[in-house]
């Protein structure tokens, strides 16, 4: 057994520029003296993804490590200082506790953590979405290890034909449960086609045991008992060797898949592919928008990142998505483009009918009948 590696992704929206759109320059930088500065990491690299910070680092302490935790924290705390003195928007809004706690989980930012030993290759993917929440990863991962019209491993690779275990999270009872595919594939659709409520956490290779894909799946709302934001979440897939192929685990985006987020937080679009320097999302604040992220990792050095989306292959990706969110932007307040009021609850939409709660007067089936009666017998 090899010495094992840690891949840590935590991110956080500690301020916007202009309003939610993009990460003032000055943060990136202040993100990169701390880590820099840091002696815990093997490597790292701060990237960004609309108006959210992404910490990526390396080291060997293993996943939910206080040392590391309170690191991010600590640079997401530096930030935060300098989004204030910038007036930047939202300035530390991800960051729901004033003192640490041992972990970040809970606290706001998310997280997506793996700890492996190095094969003699190990390439992988870091997706990072802006505008959306945790379940918008359900439909790719689902693509990328359950479906062989993707990825065609899953047929021919023996390594990979014996299929992978997904761990789903039950956001709302803070429950797991872990489900073998494929013989499991049509209970697995069952609780992950409702997004809003059961997120892929984590897929495992059934051949090796090893982990395959890790996303965060930390909810803002439902930490904060109010609207503060989407959780704006990230993702790590590991690929190639008896695991999906770069090729395949990019291939779920080439047809945008529709996700709740965009402006408030409070409407469904889809999910964009784009390259690093197209993340700042503007239209009505949107659509939202995911990067892809390729590292070679070696002795936990990121040999990276490739632009992953970057591709004129994933052109049409957006041009269609820019037609789908043209026809769901002309219906405006109308479901199913405003998320349905079940899904409003953490937005400013209760405070809005709270006020009008006493305009509403009960309606009785048989008074309704008589008064009815009494008008057309006036008539």
């Amino acid at each position: 057994m090899g010495e094992k590696i840690t891949l840590s992704v935590i991110k956080a929206d500690i301020g916007g520029y202009v309003g939610h759109s993009s990460v003032h320059p000055r943060l990136l930088e202040t993100a990169e003296r701390c880590l820099a500065a840091s002696k815990l990491l093997i490597d790292y690299r701060v990237a960004h993804v609309g108006d959210d910070i992404n910490l990526i680092m390396t080291h060997k302490y293993g996943v939910d490590c206080p040392e590391i935790h309170h690191l991010a924290w600590n640079v997401f705390l530096q930030c935060t200082e300098v989004a204030r003195e910038l007036k930047l928007y939202g300035a530390g809004q991800d960051l729901l506790s004033d003192a640490f706690s041992g972990n970040v989980k809970g606290m706001g930012p998310g997280v997506a953590e793996m700890e492996f030993e190095e094969r003699k290759s190990e390439p992988v993917i870091v997706f990072a979405a802006d505008k959306t929440e945790p379940g918008a990863w359900n439909f790719p991962l689902y693509k990328m290890f359950a479906d062989p019209f993707n990825t065609i491993g899953l047929v021919i690779d023996p390594k990979m034909h014996q299929g992978f275990r997904f761990e789903v999270y039950d956001l709302i009872k803070n429950e797991r449960v872990e489900f073998s595919l494929p013989e499991e594939l049509y209970d697995l659709l069952v609780f992950i086609g409702a997004p809003g409520r059961y997120c892929i956490k984590a897929v495992y290779s059934k051949t090796t045991g090893e982990i395959a894909a890790v996303s965060s799946t930390q909810r803002l709302n439902l930490m904060a008992g109010r609207y503060v934001g989407k959780d704006d979440p990230v993702c790590i897939v590991r690929c190639q060797s008896g695991l999906p192929a770069v090729g395949e685990a990019l291939e779920p985006f080439a047809s945008p898949h529709l996700v709740a987020g965009w402006m408030r937080g409070s409407h469904i679009g889809p999910l964009m592919p784009v390259g690093l320097n197209q993340s700042a999302p503007t239209r009505f604040d949107g659509p939202p928008r995911v990067v892809a992220m390729g590292f070679q990792l070696a002795q936990g050095r990121l040999v990276g990142p490739q632009d992953l989306f970057a591709d004129v292959a994933f052109d049409k990706a957006r041009q269609t998505a820019n037609e789908i969110a043209n026809y769901l932007r002309s219906l405006g307040p109308f479901e199913p483009h405003r998320l349905p009021l079940e899904d409003m609850e953490y937005t400013t939409m209760p405070e809005v009918m709270a006020k009008l709660k006493s305009r509403f007067v009960k309606v009785g089936r048989d008074g309704e009948t008589r008064r009815f009666a009494a008008e057309l017998g006036a008539k």
